[in-house]
């Protein structure tokens, strides 16, 4: 689904450049992720087993081209 848009930003920015702010968005988003975690009190174990989930979600939807 998002694929294409993924890669074309991959090609007209560059692979180094598109990998650092890959590498800045996720940590954002893990940040993010963890702190709601904290907030609404849920345990490890179920924040990773929902990190899991999302990430399989995603291969399937072509997010993480």
């Amino acid at each position: 689904m998002f694929a294409p848009v993924v890669v074309l930003t991959r090609t007209a920015v560059g692979t180094p450049r598109f990998t650092k702010l890959r590498g800045k968005a996720i940590a954002m988003h893990s940040k993010a992720i963890t702190n709601f975690c904290n907030q609404a009190g849920i345990d490890r174990t179920q924040r990773q087993n929902w990190i899991r989930l999302a990430r399989d979600n995603g291969k399937r939807l072509g997010l993480l081209a």
